[in-house]
Parts: structure tokens; C-alpha cells; sequence
């Protein structure tokens, strides 16, 4: 649960909307979204923090993606591994109409999402339930003045590593040198051990648009892997 139930508000400093959306990305948005939303999340609808329910998931291994962009790393994974349960967490409308339509396309049932802050859901996760983790290229936050605002900080990893079972996997994806030292600094203290790290992917990686886009511009992608302790 999270250190301050009392807190009622966060500061969020992400992009929440971005381009008028497509007819077709509305319809998905408007059919979609409340059906594959896990619910429970919110402060409005669960102002206790009472940890959700995932009973009816079974003994299916349980899998977070932090910040999915526009679904296709998302999507790969859950096509991959039909047996396992998905949540993908992103505030970004774009980003999720995007992934609603991929959903769709692929006529997968094993993806759950929540269109909002990744710390209202880490509120809510029963310890121990998550069997891995990913966080590919996440908001670099440039400026130093703001390295505070990145994922990895003791403010995120943190309820991440309480919700996440020993020996769980956790996978960071970036093309930002300086994200790799503070990942490299904030992770361990955290709870998790460094396995491996370097220029090669994972063997089931899907390659994004995003890392496509740091590829052309001269940006390469570098892949840390950590266990929980």
C-alpha cells in the first residue's frame, strides 16, 4: 500500500493529451477504455487504497509496463505470452487510443490498463504480485534541475519493488547516457540486483517507433536488467 495513505494529491508533469485524435482512435477510446480499465485504481472510486482484487486473473504470472507510448512493445509481449496477464500504465490519451487499436487488431484478451499515474496503481497492488516489469524509454527529464521527476527515484521504485516478487524481472530501455548512470545509481538501493546491461536486447524485444526515431538521430539504445532481491 502506499507509505501516505492520507496523501490526496500528486503532482503530475507529463503530457497528458497531445494531437486531435483520429474518428477511429475516438470510437476506441468511447467503446474501449472503460472495459479494459482496471477499476479500483482511482481515488474516487477506491478512497481507502484497498489493494484490488486479482483472484480472477488466477495463478497467471502478473506484468507491469510503465509508460507503454503507443502500445507496441505492449502488444508484442502480451501476443507473445497468451498465459500471462498484462497491465500497461500511461497517462497519455494519444498513446492510449493508440494501444486500444493495436488491442483491437491483435484480438488479444490478456491486457488490462490504467490511463493515469503509475503511483495510483502502485497504491493499490497487493505486495509480491508482479513477476516482471518494463520501462522502456522513459520521459528523460533533461535538465538536472528535474532529474527528480524520473521514474527511476526512490518515490517510484520503491512501491515498485514492494509489488514486485522476489526474483522478479525488471527491464529499463534507454537512449539517454545520464539515464542510465541515475538507473544505475537508484535501482539497487531499491531493492534490486543488476544482472546484465549493454547494447543487446532481449531476445523478445520489440523494437519501437521511439527507439527507431533515437537510432536515426544517433541515440543508442542501451538495456539494464534487474532482479528483486
Amino acid at each position: 500500500m502506499s507509505s501516505d495513505p492520507a496523501l490526496t494529491h500528486r503532482n503530475f508533469y507529463g503530457r497528458t493529451h497531445g494531437k486531435t485524435l483520429r474518428a477511429a482512435q475516438k470510437a476506441y477510446l468511447a467503446e474501449d477504455l472503460d472495459r479494459l480499465s482496471l477499476k479500483g485504481v482511482t481515488r474516487d472510486e477506491n478512497p481507502e487504497r484497498r489493494p484490488l482484487d486479482l483472484t480472477p486473473w488466477g495463478d497467471a504470472p502478473l506484468w507491469l509496463e510503465i509508460g507503454f507510448g503507443g502500445g507496441e512493445h505492449l502488444v508484442h509481449m502480451g501476443a507473445l505470452n497468451p498465459q500471462t496477464q498484462i497491465i500497461g500504465a500511461e497517462p497519455f490519451v494519444n498513446g492510449i487510443a493508440m494501444l486500444l487499436g493495436k488491442i483491437r487488431a491483435a484480438g488479444l484478451s490478456n491486457l488490462a490498463l490504467h490511463p493515469g499515474d503509475v503511483r495510483d496503481l502502485f497504491d493499490v497492488l497487493p505486495d509480491a504480485c508482479l513477476s516482471k516489469a518494463f520501462l522502456n524509454y522513459p520521459d528523460p527529464w533533461p535538465k538536472a534541475r528535474h532529474h527528480r521527476r524520473r521514474f527511476v527515484t526512490p518515490e517510484h521504485l520503491l512501491p515498485l519493488a514492494r509489488a514486485m516478487k522476489p526474483g522478479a524481472e525488471f527491464r529499463v530501455a534507454t537512449d539517454i547516457p545520464d539515464y542510465v548512470r541515475q538507473t544505475l545509481e537508484e535501482v539497487p538501493p531499491a531493492g534490486f540486483d543488476l544482472i546484465d546491461q549493454g547494447s543487446t536486447p532481449w531476445s523478445d524485444w520489440l523494437s519501437t517507433r521511439y527507439e527507431q526515431k533515437a537510432l536515426r538521430e544517433g541515440r543508442p539504445p542501451h538495456y539494464l536488467t534487474f532482479r528483486r532481491r
